[in-house]
């Protein structure tokens, strides 16, 4: 093989130490390339206006084989210039013909070229690649966020539905709406009350079944069964047996909101005062575990007993505890009927267990009636305005978290979009340095192989290998 026919292999890494070891370069080329950069920096503030000039000298760095076609443009740009001697009168070919001479001078453009290749490939085309994949890192966490916030979002908004709905809400003003929804409580109870009244047999059960253990007869949940033959009246007419002359209800609560619903006035709905007839029911007011003012004789019904029965904090306890009662004892008598217990079979009392059942599951249902969440919560909005603050706060938590999740879905979906933008615009930047890296590769290849009588030149673990 002819020695013009073998290839020169050089590792791109080792270039600029194999051009210096060779004499080809100076090892002082750094010293000598800093002139030569001013003179370019000096001459690009002159250019005509020249599409491929424009191309040349943008967004790359300037290096020997651009400032080359540069003159080779000028020669057509500046031509008028020219003398009869063949010389350029402008100084732009002037200054540009310069630096390609001082690029010339001891390969000193090898030198830098060589140097500038080896930066792209080890450095500038690497560290581009990490800042893209690095951008789709974060559009990936961003979409996953996005996908987490709007699950926290949905998780969020269904329980604020759910407290919507059991509260009776739409949202819009949670305070103001807390407090009109007062209104629906005497309906609310009038209904209760009517349910009592189906609790006559279970009453009258129980009322025989301690008349039968105890020999004699015996008052039994005297409120449920108040409640159960004369509904749900004031807690006056509870204590005394007589409907009052007048009632003078307590005013409702006062609650300070930024749309000023205490200065508002609220409807608390009208009190069920009926009375068909007084019932005797073998109880002091004492035992009946109410404090009575003597003031009260006057038929003047005031502050709590002015509430029906049902609405009054203390006997709305006392009717729930009773209701538990006579739940307890319907269970009881269910086990006795049943086999399932060793305690007395009352025989002698003529109900059966179908009969029992039946009024074990009215009661139950009037129970889940008073017990209801949505009864709960409008007995404590009326009775305490801590409570409706706490239920205020609450909701309006929830109602700001729905939106922090939906501010925050946004939030992170514009971050995921930037750096999808920004991977395409370091995606275009990349192709071109790797267009330029490669064009650059070739050009100093060719170089070489002028020094070599045009032997072939391979440039390895280059561009090519990245």
């Amino acid at each position: 093989m002819l020695e013009q026919n073998i290839p020169i292999d050089i590792n791109t890494n080792k270039l600029l130490d194999w051009l210096i070891s060779r004499r080809i370069v100076s090892s002082e080329w750094q010293k000598s390339v800093l002139p030569v950069r001013e003179k370019i920096n000096a001459a690009i503030q002159d250019m005509p206006q020249h599409p491929e000039i424009a191309q040349l000298l943008s967004g790359a760095y300037i290096n020997y084989f651009h400032c080359v076609r540069i003159v080779e443009i000028l020669r057509e740009t500046e031509a008028d210039t020219k003398n009869v001697f063949g010389r350029y009168g402008s100084q732009r070919m002037k200054d540009w013909q310069e630096v390609v001479r001082l690029y010339e001078k001891e390969n000193l453009f090898l030198a830098e070229a060589a140097h500038l290749l080896i930066s792209n490939v080890k450095y500038e085309i690497p560290s581009l690649k990490k800042q893209i994949a690095k951008c789709h890192q974060n559009k990936q966490e961003c979409e996953k966020r996005a996908t987490d916030y709007a699950k926290n979002e949905n998780s969020a908004r269904n329980e604020l539905n759910t407290m919507y709905k059991q509260l009776g809400l739409s949202g819009s003003n949670v305070k103001r709406e807390l407090v009109e929804r007062v209104a629906q409580l005497p309906a609310r109870y009038s209904q209760l009350a009517k349910h009592v009244a189906t609790l006559q047999s279970a009453l009258n059960y129980y009322g025989s079944f301690s008349q039968y253990v105890f020999g004699h007869e015996t008052a039994v949940l005297p409120l449920l069964k108040y409640i159960s033959e004369r509904g749900n009246t004031t807690t006056y007419e509870w204590l005394f047996g007589e409907k009052p002359l007048s009632v003078e209800e307590p005013p409702p609560p006062t609650f300070e909101d930024e749309n000023q619903v205490k200065d508002e006035e609220i409807d608390w709905g009208d009190i069920d005062n009926n009375v068909s007839y007084d019932i005797d029911y073998g109880i002091t007011l004492e035992e009946s575990g109410i404090e009575v003012d003597n003031e009260e004789s006057v038929g003047v019904a005031r502050g709590k007993n002015a509430l029906t029965v049902l609405d009054n904090p203390d006997t709305r306890e006392q009717f729930i505890n009773q209701l538990l009662e006579l739940e307890s004892f319907l269970k009881i008598r269910l086990l006795e009927m049943q086999g399932e217990s060793d305690l007395l079979v009352t025989s002698q009392l003529s109900e059966t267990t179908q009969g029992v059942t039946a009024m074990l599951d009215c009661l139950q249902l009037t129970t889940q009636m008073i017990l209801d969440p949505a009864n709960q919560h409008l007995h404590n909005i009326k009775h305490s305005p801590r409570y409706v603050d706490s239920l205020t706060t609450n909701v309006e938590h929830k109602q700001g978290l729905v939106e922090k999740m939906v501010a925050s879905q946004k939030a992170v979906r514009e971050q995921a979009q930037e750096a999808s933008q920004e991977a395409r615009q370091l995606q275009d930047k990349l192709k071109l340095v790797i267009d330029k890296t490669k064009l650059l590769q070739s050009q100093i290849e060719q170089e070489i192989s002028k020094k070599y009588k045009n032997r072939p030149v391979n440039l390895m673990g280059g561009i090519s290998a990245i």
